[in-house]
């Protein structure tokens, strides 16, 4: 069957193990200074070893490959203990991949004489209070997860939702003149010694970050130049780590506010920024903000 699962770029892969305790599943190991997705039926392809990858060396791409097995994995992962179980079903849960919670709950139920950890233990710390798509919790959750149609266990960015606007005061929050200073703004096509990008603070984000803001504009756009990029589906990454370190070196941005999608392949966006400082013979401050697909910072940091 054809699903998205994850590819390593061996010359990029610096062997740092990163991505291998980012893989609760277990589908990855360093071999040979490498890593190696071991196996293809351990892999849910989500992506979540992305955000993990300090080179940029894991991507996802759409192709032939064994269907994820959640039986299988779970099977195979109660070696490692009780916290790794439980950080495997949160994963689960966080992407809504209800039909495989379902899964690994029943084995875990059917099995949990010979487990050497108390299942009842797992479960109150997976589900806290919410009753998810086994059934298992203890009470009704605030806010009725949505599914998400990942098509045979695709990257949660592709994921199809709905949700209704629940900020309140959200009706006029939107307002006032565009703040974009310049034309173009997709990284590819943006010239990094164009005069209105020397000395500036660079907003790079990440193309669905404006969707998802209603004060873009106002609130994080005003007074920065902006290039906008998107690490799961744009090609030709290597130009990018390029533009971005000629806007570093070159146009001697001030600084680089990186805004992503909490999305696991949305970290790549990151890591380019990461890599072009590393080039750079300049060092600016580098800001990230991660964006929840309905609007709300998660995480605003220096880094």
């Amino acid at each position: 069957m054809k699903r998205d699962i994850i590819t390593i770029d061996r010359d990029k892969c610096n062997g740092c193990g990163l991505c291998v305790s980012g893989c609760h599943e277990g589908a990855l190991q360093l071999i040979d200074g490498k890593a190696v997705l071991i196996s293809e039926l351990m892999c849910d392809g989500l992506g979540a070893c992305i955000g993990e990858c300090p080179e940029g060396a894991i991507t996802i791409e759409h192709r032939e490959a064994e269907p994820y097995d959640e039986v299988h994995t779970i099977s195979k992962m109660v070696a490692n203990g009780k916290n790794t179980i439980i950080a495997h079903l949160k994963h689960l849960k966080d992407y809504n991949e209800k039909e495989y919670l379902r899964q690994g709950v029943e084995w875990l139920l059917a099995n949990r004489d010979k487990l050497t950890f108390s299942v009842d233990e797992v479960l109150q710390a997976v589900h806290n209070h919410t009753k998810d798509a086994c059934g298992c919790g203890t009470s009704e959750p605030k806010v009725k997860p949505q599914p998400m149609h990942h098509h045979g266990g695709g990257c949660p960015g592709s994921a199809t939702r709905s949700f209704a606007q629940a900020i309140a005061g959200a009706e006029g929050m939107v307002s006032g003149k565009s703040e974009l200073t310049h034309w173009p703004v997709q990284l590819h096509l943006i010239n990094p010694h164009s005069g209105h990008f020397r000395g500036s603070n660079l907003l790079l984000a990440a193309d669905c970050v404006a969707f998802s803001l209603g004060n873009f504009h106002s609130q994080y756009l005003k007074g920065k130049t902006l290039a906008i990029a998107c690490p799961k589906l744009d090609s030709n990454k290597e130009s990018y780590v390029e533009k971005i370190t000629a806007l570093i070196d070159d146009a001697q941005v001030d600084t680089i506010t990186v805004m992503k999608m909490e999305v696991p392949c949305c970290g790549g966006l990151v890591q380019l920024a990461r890599m072009a400082m590393e080039q750079a013979k300049r060092k600016v401050p580098i800001k990230v903000i991660t964006v929840g697909i309905q609007g709300e910072i998660l995480e605003s940091n220096w880094v």
